[in-house]
């Protein structure tokens, strides 16, 4: 047993037992694209993407300590439009400074660094070849009053492309009434990316205020997730970003007050469970069973940070996952402790003995 394994199972402590032993999903793995050094080659050499494309996939899979693995560490930092960037870097203000965030993700052996047009084009010349450049080109900006939940284009896909970047990355809030907008301007512009060469991340997240019932939050379910990650393949994404699942029932719960989209009850008695692994799986079985690879983020920092993205860590890996993009645990702590928390994710990912169950 790998120190790495024995040091997970401690950080994970209650929740060892359950995640590491758990191996009876509804899907089986042999179903699925699992990640793996191959993966790039065996998916997008019979796609239409071009060899520039899978080319800056390939700098991303061979970039950092998860090299060659398939695996992705990546560190996102575009906080400072929507949730302000005195909130955002109120508790560590060295990352007012865009340096310093491409320093951390290079410090903790990130695969890519993902954040606004403005914070990697002022670094672009001195860093754009030394770690794969994420430009983020839309965002949800809350100055205007009354807050509004809308993501915009801040950026084009050219000036991506002119600084140097590996990839283009974008939001679309599913199920929000802008969503059909947003659809239409990401799927262009994905287009456009890979013109240009970029591969494409999709953060594919839910925006509705009635997915919020009594105290269930449908925002993270797994059914409705799920939908919006195959959503994101269909436009193109190379990449999906998406949360964490908690809980399933979407749409079996919001039919309940008014007819709402479409499912079917084997969704939730053959094709997942209420165990965390079974959950993601059926994320990842939305994005086209596993070739299109699922990134699940690290979420708001709070008091069990550690713990709560191993947990997430593990959750992604065995569920057929391909990595985390994590954030605010990271750069909303000093610079030791950001590179801490990273390096713990990414030995989730190089210990052998947590697998694809």
């Amino acid at each position: 047993m790998s120190h790495n394994y024995s040091s997970i199972q401690k950080i994970l402590g209650a929740d060892a037992e359950k995640l590491l032993n758990f191996k009876n999903p509804k899907i089986n793995k042999e179903k699925l694209s699992v990640p793996g050094k191959d993966h790039v080659d065996n998916i997008f050499s019979i796609s239409d993407r071009s060899e520039k494309v899978i080319e800056n996939l390939k700098k991303l899979r061979d970039h950092g300590r998860l090299a060659k693995t398939g695996y992705y560490s990546i560190l996102p930092v575009d906080q400072g439009v929507e949730h302000s960037a005195g909130a955002s870097f109120a508790k560590n203000p060295d990352y007012f400074d865009p340096e310093n965030i491409i320093k951390l993700a290079i410090e903790a052996g990130c695969n890519g660094v993902a954040s606004t047009y403005g914070i990697l084009a002022m670094m672009s010349k001195k860093y754009a070849d030394k770690i794969p450049f994420i430009v983020k080109i839309n965002h949800n900006e809350l100055l205007t009053y009354p807050n509004k939940h809308d993501q915009i284009m801040f950026a084009s896909v050219r000036q991506a492309y002119e600084m140097g970047a590996a990839a283009v990355g974008a939001t679309i809030y599913f199920g929000s009434e802008e969503s059909g907008r947003q659809i239409q301007e990401v799927s262009k512009a994905f287009a456009e990316a890979h013109e240009f060469g970029m591969f494409t991340i999709l953060w594919c997240y839910l925006r509705n205020s009635a997915f919020k019932k009594d105290d269930k939050d449908f925002h993270v379910a797994t059914d409705l997730t799920g939908q919006a990650n195959y959503l994101g393949a269909t436009i193109g994404a190379d990449i999906i970003k998406q949360k964490l699942p908690e809980l399933n029932g979407g749409y079996s719960e919001l039919n309940k007050v008014g007819k709402y989209g479409k499912f079917d009850e084997k969704m939730y008695s053959e094709l997942a469970s209420d165990h965390p692994i079974d959950l993601c799986r059926f994320q990842v079985v939305n994005c086209y069973m596993g070739r299109i690879s699922l990134i699940n983020s690290g979420g708001e920092s709070g008091g069990s940070d550690l713990h709560d993205a191993i947990y997430t860590a593990v959750v992604n890996k065995c569920a057929g996952g391909s990595g985390l993009i994590l954030g605010r645990k990271a750069f909303q702590k000093s610079l030791k402790e950001g590179v801490e928390i990273i390096k713990a994710v990414q030995d989730v990912y190089l210990c052998g003995e947590i697998e694809v169950v």
